[in-house]
């Protein structure tokens, strides 16, 4: 039988580095891996600057074969990145990442946390990063994380100089060194003392690197030996390493999953000098704690662990808690305690889940929940009540060994239960650097736990434990099986508009239209369409009805008064939807990929309105699709026909002819390994008077080095301002001069950069038209190349169009017609 001990144990198996649906028990020998954590005291952080740019071969190394409890510390949620898989960008970008970052962690076993800091992009110094971030503002979301994980060894990926490669990277070390040298410090962020204490990790290092032709390691650096095989884990730790990574999908950053062994470098930066062991000086075991009966009652565990029994340990594991609870130090208490009682409910074989047949609820509907519980325990496990989030049920009932337990109930969603979305995008941004939050608590968390919980009181023997189980939803794909989700929480009403751009002029009505879901039947609603235009104008629509679960589309007219009356070239124009003397004016985003779970976001429902003078002469574009942008979208809105083209398509002379222009996608020679085969007819339909825009491509895996009308070289050469003043080289190109007049005030309002991979050597029969470059830097003139090949023409621009023409940019439009045109 399992001996008793003082105290309740409270499980969430909802880890705040990783939300499951369901609480289930881990492997065996996860469970072995746990405890073997158990026996040792010490925790490393490691920091650095975006999803993807952790040592995941040391991650993996100090989880799995140190049993060292690890995180990643990334600044950003790689907001700024590319995206290989889709058209999301920006916040929706990050959120991808995010999660991405999470499914790594699953397999490599470390934490996961995260700053407010938003990745604006590219930048090449940390003068040039801290012009966006506010180092003050960074530096107190460290120390939080610091004083929250209390890490005695912190490890930079990244030095604090030009070596770093990126001017984030760079600051990522900056602001390590400023926390390390702050979180011991009380004067330093006081206000966080309410909830944490002060902590001074023993040491910080730089784990130096060898990329491409940059090597700053040296051989009398620190070194570690990691990359050894595991017998459990059927793979090297370098092996494990390259699957983690190339879960980061969004980016392309697939990885080899390289066996053997490899030597690791490290130097000091601050703190105690490290002579024989990254833990040097750190108590590392029990005994040096005043505990040494913790590390002979964990020793005799691991000794006598039944992998295929694990329950049997469990009377030794209560005990090592008995002794666990003795310990003064509250923070290394409870955070071993968490720890333990995981452990314990995955020795005991435990399942729960909490699961409905919807994916949505609504705050004050009613639905039907299935409670489904299992035990693998020779003793059982006696559910003694259930608290379905504002109702408690009295139980007392055994549950057989390995025989599932189910019980149906209806459970009311609170009245004031927040919408299902990332907790650092639920308000508005404190600025275009930093995200806002809620409460400052949840700072550094990946997410948000789940505020809807159903709470068990469990007994194991007379050992009592409360576990949370989340509402779920749950489907059974006849692909994939078993789905177990986060059940979402919607508005009532959700509206959004059907486009995201509307072009416009003052002498003709405009008509915008909606979509409405209402999850009951609607009547005697209203739309209510507002223009930041600073103007009182207006427009609306009475009478509205909406049928439950239906998505009903609305015109809502705009009448050229109204519209003369709108001074500005691009108004945001808002929707709003009244009924019953509430107000919804929220438009749900979900993102779907295989390798993630449903992403839930929302945004205020807007759309631009563009009414300046913007004229394109094509009518017929071909697209052809590379790594995912909104360029087709936007080019439809205007009231282009836009096509992607298929293989057959190319390859027929007639049906590319039939096109004005031709454009491709972002990285398009990376993705699409087919265009080789395509260069030919494409060189043709240029000879022969077409048109081709190409936007941006990196050096990375490209299809085909040749790829221009004439040759060209592109290079990691890039104007990250985006406010950079940019100077018209050749003013008499037709391209800067029809339809459009274009100028230097075109390239006002640009978001996050001009452009990157910019070519540094072309052939001379290109003109080129703009020259740029950031502060303190040479002038670049390869940001838009153009040469007339036979009858046609074909323009090169790594110019950041992807990013200014889905957020409406004039300017921008402008010069991109410009060029759809130059063929007309």
């Amino acid at each position: 039988m399992f001996k008793s001990f003082s105290g309740i144990v409270y499980l969430s198996f909802l880890s705040v580095f990783c939300m499951a649906q369901q609480v289930r028990p881990a492997k065996s020998s996860e469970i072995f891996r746990d405890i073997k954590t158990l026996q040792h005291i010490p925790k490393v952080l490691y920091i650095a600057a975006h999803p993807d740019d952790e040592n995941t071969g040391l991650l993996s190394w100090l989880v799995n074969d140190k049993n060292v409890e690890t995180a990643y510390l990334s600044l950003t949620r790689g907001d700024g990145g590319q995206n290989l898989l889709g058209t999301e960008q920006g916040a929706a970008l990050g959120l991808i990442r995010t999660h991405e970052l999470l499914e790594a962690r699953k397999l490599d076993g470390a934490k996961q946390f995260f700053t407010r800091a938003i990745d604006f992009g590219f930048s090449k110094n940390t003068d040039d990063t801290f012009k966006q971030w506010d180092v003050d503002s960074l530096t107190a979301d460290v120390v939080w994380v610091i004083r929250k994980f209390r890490p005695d060894v912190i490890i930079c990926r990244f030095p604090p100089t030009a070596a770093a490669g990126h001017g984030q990277h760079a600051a990522s070390a900056v602001v390590a060194e400023k926390a390390f040298k702050l979180a011991a410090d009380k004067n330093s962020f006081p206000s966080q003392l309410k909830y944490v204490s002060v902590w001074q990790p023993k040491r910080l290092l730089w784990n130096t690197f060898r990329f491409g032709s940059v090597n700053t390691t040296a051989e009398n650096q620190f070194k570690i030996t990691v990359g050894q095989y595991d017998p459990q884990l059927g793979m090297g730790y370098g092996e494990l390493a390259g699957l983690s990574r190339s879960l980061h999908k969004s980016q392309g950053a697939g990885t080899p999953s390289t066996p053997g062994i490899k030597t690791e470098y490290f130097t000091l930066v601050a703190g105690q000098p490290i002579k024989n062991s990254l833990f040097d000086g750190v108590d590392t075991i029990w005994t040096k704690k005043g505990l040494p009966q913790l590390d002979v009652m964990l020793n005799k565990i691991v000794s006598n662990f039944n992998f295929n029994r694990p329950d049997l340990s469990l009377p030794s594991l209560f005990e090592v808690r008995e002794k666990v609870n003795q310990i003064e130090d509250a923070n290394l208490r409870n955070d071993k305690l968490k720890c333990l009682n995981n452990i314990i409910l995955s020795c005991a074989g435990f399942m729960g889940e909490v699961v409905t047949n919807q994916p949505e609820a609504v705050a004050g509907g009613e639905y039907n929940f299935k409670l489904n519980l299992i035990s693998r325990t020779k003793n059982p496990i006696v559910l003694e009540s259930i608290n379905w989030l504002n109702e408690k049920e009295i139980s007392n009932f055994k549950l057989a060994d390995d025989s599932l337990f189910t019980l149906t109930h209806n459970i009311t969603i609170p009245t004031n239960a927040t919408l299902t979305e990332p907790y650092w995008l639920s308000k508005g941004a404190k600025n275009a650097a930093t995200f806002s939050v809620p409460n400052d608590t949840l700072i550094g968390l990946p997410e948000m736990e789940s505020p809807l919980m159903v709470k068990l009181s469990l007994k194991v023997g007379s050992q009592q434990l409360e576990v949370n189980l989340p509402l779920s939803y749950k489907k059974l794909d006849p692909v994939k099986g078993d789905i177990v989700e986060q059940l979402r929480i919607v508005p009532a009403v959700e509206i959004g508009f059907a486009e995201s751009v509307y072009f416009a002029t003052d002498d003709k009505d405009l008509l915008v239209s909606l979509r409405l879901k209402s999850n009951s039947d609607v009547s005697n609603g209203k739309i209510l369409l507002k223009f930041g235009d600073g103007v009182s104008t207006s427009a609306s629509l009475d009478h509205i009805s909406l049928k439950a679960n239906e998505v009903t589309n609305v015109n809502v007219p705009i009448t050229k008064s109204m519209l003369a009356n709108l001074k500005l070239k691009r108004i945001i124009a808002a929707a709003y939807f009244e009924v019953n003397n509430q107000t919804f004016s929220k438009t749900q985003h979900l993102i779907q990929y295989p390798h993630l779970p449903v992403l839930q976001y929302f945004t205020a429902a807007t759309t631009f309105i563009l009414k300046d003078d913007i004229k394109i002469t094509a009518k017929k574009i071909g697209y052809i699709a590379g790594a995912g942008d909104l360029i087709p979208e936007f080019l439809t809105q205007a009231g282009l026909q836009v096509d992607v083209l298929s293989e057959a398509d190319i390859l027929s002379p007639n049906k590319l002819a039939s096109y004005d222009a031709v454009v491709t996608g972002v990285r398009v020679i990376n993705t699409e390994k087919r265009i080789k085969n395509w260069q030919t007819a494409l060189c043709s339909y240029v000879e022969n008077g077409g048109t081709i825009v190409m936007q941006y491509n990196t050096t990375q895996d490209m299809a085909l080095q040749n790829f221009g009308i004439y040759p060209f070289n592109i290079a990691n050469k890039r104007v990250t301002e985006e406010n950079s003043e940019v100077k018209i080289v050749n003013p008499n190109n037709r391209l800067l001069d029809y339809p459009n007049k274009i100028t230097a005030a075109d390239f006002e309002g640009w978001i996050q950069e001009r452009g990157a991979y910019f070519p540094d050597t072309w052939d001379k029969r290109y003109e080129t038209l703009f020259e740029m470059h950031d502060t303190g830097e040479a002038p670049l003139l390869g940001s838009t190349l153009y040469a007339k090949y036979g009858k046609g023409n074909f323009i090169y621009t790594p110019l950041a169009f992807f990013r200014q023409l889905p957020v409406a940019n004039v300017g921008a439009a402008r010069l991109f017609f410009n060029f759809l045109s130059a063929g007309k």
